[in-house]
C-alpha cells in the first residue's frame, strides 16, 4: 500500500482511535485523516482547553461543580484541518498554551470530572455527526477522532474502531521526545510520572487500554509513524471492504 493512499468512496467514514498516552494517537490520526481526506478531531485537546479555561478564569479545579459549569459555557472552537489543527477559546488561540507542563499536570482533575466528560462527549459527538454532512469541514467525507472513550462511548458506531497501543518503554520515549526533544534517561524519568499518572487517573473514568468487542488493536511499539499510519489504513480496508486506491505523490 502506498504511503499516500485514499479510500475511494463517497460514503461518510468515521475512524475512531483510542489508546494510552504516548501511543501516537494524535500523529497517527492526523496522518490517516490527511491521507484519506477526512477531518481530524483531537478530543484530548478539548480536555486541555477546558483545563486552560478553568485556570484562566480562576476556577478551583477541586470544585467539581464550578469546573463543570465553566466547561458548559466555554466558547470552544476546534479547527479540524489535519494539516493544521487549531484550538480557540473565546477567540484566543490556545494551541501552544494547552501543551505546557502546567496544563499536563492539571488536566486529569478536569478529565476525571464526570459532568465535564458528559459535556465534552456531547460536543465530540456533534462534531462526528456534522462531519458526515455536506456542510462539515470534510464536505461530508467524515472524521478521524482520537482520544479516550472514542471507540466505546463517543463513536461506538464508527465504521472503523482502533485501539492504538505501544509498550510502556516506547510510549515514554515518544512523549519524552515531544516534551523534551530527547529520549535520554533523564528525559524519560522526567516524563514517566506525567504519562503513567495520567493513564492511571483517566482509567478510573474511561476504558482505553483494552479493546472492546469489534475494536481492532494496532501495536505501534516497533513501528515508525508512517508504518503505523499504513497499519491503520489496512484496518480501514479490511473492516470496511472499501477499495484503497493509490494516488501519485504531489
Amino acid at each position: 500500500m502506498s504511503a499516500r493512499d485514499e479510500v475511494s468512496t463517497d460514503a461518510p467514514l468515521t475512524v475512531a482511535i483510542d489508546g494510552p498516552s504516548g501511543s501516537g494517537k494524535s500523529s497517527v490520526a492526523k496522518g490517516v485523516a490527511r491521507r484519506v481526506g477526512l477531518a481530524y478531531l483531537d478530543t484530548g485537546a478539548m480536555y486541555r482547553a477546558a483545563t486552560w479555561w478553568c485556570l484562566h478564569r480562576g476556577v478551583e479545579l477541586s470544585d467539581g461543580a464550578a469546573v463543570a459549569h465553566a466547561v458548559r459555557v466555554m466558547p470552544l472552537v476546534m479547527g479540524l484541518d489535519p494539516a493544521a489543527p487549531t484550538v480557540h477559546v473565546e477567540g484566543v488561540d490556545v494551541g501552544e498554551q494547552i501543551r505546557t507542563t502546567q496544563i499536563s499536570t492539571a488536566v486529569s482533575a478536569v478529565a476525571t470530572n464526570l459532568d465535564v466528560r458528559a459535556e465534552l462527549r456531547r460536543l465530540q459527538r456533534a462534531v462526528v455527526d456534522a462531519e458526515r454532512e455536506p456542510l462539515g469541514f470534510s464536505g461530508g467525507r467524515g472524521v478521524v477522532a482520537e482520544g479516550r472513550d472514542i471507540t466505546t462511548v463517543v463513536a461506538p458506531d464508527a465504521e472503523v474502531r482502533v485501539l492504538l497501543t505501544a509498550s510502556e518503554e516506547a510510549r515514554l520515549a515518544r512523549r519524552s521526545l515531544d516534551v523534551h526533544g530527547t529520549a535520554d534517561a533523564a528525559a524519560v524519568a522526567a516524563t514517566r510520572d506525567q504519562v503513567l499518572r495520567r493513564d492511571r487517573d483517566d482509567s478510573t473514568v474511561s476504558q482505553f487500554q483494552v479493546a472492546a468487542d469489534g475494536v481492532v488493536t494496532v501495536d505501534s511499539s516497533d513501528l515508525d509513524l508512517e508504518q503505523t499510519i499504513d497499519a491503520v489504513l489496512v484496518v480501514v480496508e479490511q473492516v470496511t471492504g472499501r477499495t484503497v486506491d493509490p494516488r501519485p505523490a504531489p
